[in-house]
């Protein structure tokens, strides 16, 4: 029902039943790919937030949190201002792409001791490399042209204005096979969330375990971040919500969790570019004033979030 919504209704409402020929145009080159990529970023957000909550332990921790971002939106933002594009409108993305598996590298390198990933150096190697790098970003952007600046921002804000046809292919791929990683090794998860020992004893390596968990959420949050942007609350607040209704299980709160933040990040986005038209709001921006409420009400509930 959202996918029809957000097809059919924008800045300009249209019919499904009578279609011109330019509405037709209008709906398969510029609303169904956009549309699609806000599922693709919305499922990878929301199942990579679930998976990080588990892998870490932490009800706070999204798919952000690692410094994917961070490194990603540097990337894009030095592609934008550069005004290279050797591969078009791919070239942004690419950049982002590349950037947020560097990251990803980094910080598993960094997080790797005695054999295996620890995710408390896991969440300390992020979080420094989030500092180093946003440094590093708004050194860029305030030394950057006033074009140059505002293009960055709005990317970094979430914009969802470039998606194309071209940008889904590689997407998908990337996505899907985070989402598969993550729902096969659901198990698995469930049993390091009780404990390492309880996980040994139920038959899982831990740190094979943490390692195949951590990779899929890196493949999922990168092509995210290259897709749109950085577009936050939903790997935070949408698993919270989704534990609500289903409960902790991870065999099915992780589908679940993608299949919701898709929803969500196709309702911002038809807000972001509705709500002014035929100006937009970039859906990060329409995410976190939906979110922040929210979540400051879910904290409030110790319960639901166990903090």
């Amino acid at each position: 029902m959202i996918f029809i919504v957000s097809l059919f209704i924008g800045p300009r409402a249209m019919s499904p039943f009578a279609l011109s020929d330019m509405e037709k145009e209008i709906i398969l080159s510029i609303r169904l790919p956009r549309v699609l990529i806000a599922i693709l970023i919305g499922m990878a957000l929301g199942a990579s937030g679930a998976l990080l909550q588990g892998l870490l332990k932490n009800p706070l921790a999204d798919p952000y949190i690692l410094g994917i971002s961070s490194g990603a939106s540097l990337s894009a933002a030095l592609g934008i201002m550069s005004g290279i594009y050797l591969f078009g409108k791919f070239t942004i993305p690419l950049m982002a792409f590349i950037g947020a598996i560097f990251v990803s590298t980094v910080v598993g390198i960094l997080g790797w001791r005695r054999g295996g990933l620890w995710p408390e150096r896991l969440l300390l190697a992020g979080i420094g490399l989030s500092f180093l790098f946003n440094a590093a970003l708004m050194f860029i952007m305030s030394v950057s042209t006033d074009e140059g600046l505002r293009r960055a921002v709005l990317w970094i804000f979430g914009d969802l204005s470039i998606a194309d046809w071209s940008l889904i292919p590689y997407g998908l791929a990337f996505i899907i096979a985070g989402l598969i990683i993550s729902i096969l090794r659901a198990k698995a998860l469930n049993a390091l969330i009780l404990g390492d020992e309880i996980a040994y004893s139920l038959g899982f390596s831990v740190y094979k375990e943490r390692f195949v968990l951590f990779i899929s959420i890196a493949l999922m949050t990168s092509a995210s971040v290259s897709l749109g942007g950085i577009i936050g609350f939903i790997g935070l607040l949408i698993p919270h919500i989704v534990r609500l209704l289903v409960g902790a299980d991870s065999r099915i709160l992780i589908p679940a969790s993608a299949l919701c933040g898709g929803g969500f990040l196709c309702i911002a986005d038809l807000i972001g570019k509705s709500i002014m038209a035929p100006m937009e709001i970039p859906s990060g921006i329409v995410t976190a004033i939906i979110g922040s409420p929210y979540f400051l009400y879910l904290l409030r509930r110790r319960d639901v979030l166990g903090i």
